[in-house]
């Protein structure tokens, strides 16, 4: 009886309601409906409005993406700021050239990498003077070929093995096992400053396309060629680095007496081999380019290049192994080795540029001097991955 008398006023609170919705505005079911279709048009037209802020949002990140990509490419390579771009643009720079009372000193330390190209410095044209005629430059590769770190310190400390364990042997049962010796040296190499310094008119500081011509052609040019000269050639006397060739092991032909009339691939192939007999398979080779220029002019007995025909694009490698021609090596030499096993070259300082007027009478003179420098350390850990000789 109680679950009945329930159920009848449910149905009683129902059937009011839906009396009290006749009442106010016609069938329930056309109500609802009506508040249905309401809601679903005002969805309907806050989502169009929605799509439409989208779609010119997107159109004008599309607008911006294509004009950044249009300002960062030059000849189909991403563009980065040069050493000049990077100091002319340098915040207190015009500050420094507007400021007269003197002496004073202005610094920037700059993050562009050594390369070659559009990256390498400014254009040489400004807009009210003809095209500087530079000097020749060669390309610099010896970089390349070592692992580079940074460090924070002024020396680097790295451990030299000199013995290693060699006793293992076969033993009975029962009898003693042999003992094996390892020694271990602690070295030190010493970070040497790379610098030189030009002087200019104050002037000059006015002058944003020359200033940037002068940093990235010539200082920094200068830098990078004194890099190439001590990283193979270093005598190790301070303040020189103690360079790769100076360390390195001297070629000892282990084919001698097997091939007749050796030529200079020849002599290649065996200084190859000589590094891999030591454990240290070859990664590169560092030629002068006219030994490589002859070696590229080999013919056989039939009279044909054998390297390639010389209308043929070949690429300078030897025994599957890269060669980098550079006149900082000695023509008549080589050096074979497994370079990324052998050294490591050690950055301090990334290359900077600073300007001053404190030098001498520049005061009265109204000069500037602008200097660049960089500070590195060469260490050859493993001078017997390295094989240096000539083919005389």
């Amino acid at each position: 009886m109680k679950h009945d008398m329930h159920l009848t006023a449910s149905a009683r609170a129902i059937l009011a309601a839906g009396a009290h919705l006749q009442r106010k505005s016609g069938d329930a079911l056309d109500v609802l409906a009506d508040k249905f279709g309401n809601h679903a048009e005002e969805v309907a037209r806050q989502m169009k409005s929605i799509n439409t802020k989208v779609g010119d949002l997107q159109a004008a990140v599309d607008q911006a993406n294509t004009a950044m990509a249009a300002a960062e490419m030059a000849g189909g390579q991403p563009r980065q700021r040069s050493w000049g771009q990077q100091f002319v643009e340098t915040d207190g720079l015009k500050s420094f050239a507007d400021e007269h009372s003197r002496p004073g000193r202005f610094r920037v330390e700059l993050k562009t990498t050594i390369g070659t190209g559009a990256t390498s410095g400014g254009p040489l044209v400004s807009p009210d003077r003809a095209p500087a005629a530079l000097l020749p430059r060669r390309a610099l590769t010896i970089r390349n070929l070592l692992p580079v770190v940074a460090v924070s310190s002024n020396t680097v400390e790295w451990a030299s093995q000199t013995s290693r364990p060699a006793a293992a042997a076969t033993v009975a049962e029962g009898e003693l096992k042999p003992q094996s010796t390892m020694a271990m040296e602690l070295r030190t190499t010493p970070t040497q400053v790379i610098a030189h310094w030009v002087a200019a008119s104050r002037q000059i500081l006015d002058d944003a396309p020359q200033l940037r011509d002068l940093i990235d052609t010539e200082l920094r040019y200068g830098l990078a060629l004194a890099e190439e000269t001590q990283l193979l050639a270093g005598d190790g006397v301070s303040p020189n680095l103690h360079g790769l060739i100076p360390q390195a092991t001297a070629f000892a032909d282990p084919l001698a007496g097997d091939i007749t009339d050796p030529n200079q691939i020849d002599r290649i192939g065996s200084a190859i081999l000589q590094s891999a007999l030591a454990d240290f398979p070859a990664t590169g080779i560092v030629l002068h380019p006219s030994d490589w220029q002859i070696m590229r002019m080999l013919k056989d007995a039939d009279g044909r290049y054998i390297l390639g025909a010389p209308g043929g694009d070949v690429d300078p490698v030897l025994f599957g192994l890269p060669v980098v021609a550079t006149k900082a090596m000695a023509a008549g030499s080589f050096l074979v080795g497994n370079f990324t096993e052998a050294a490591t070259l050690y950055d301090r300082w990334s290359p900077r540029v600073e300007i001053s007027t404190e030098h001498a009478d520049f005061f009265v003179r109204n000069l500037v001097a602008i200097l660049a420098e960089q500070r590195i350390a060469l260490a050859v850990r493993k001078p017997a991955a390295l094989v240096h000789g000539s083919f005389a």
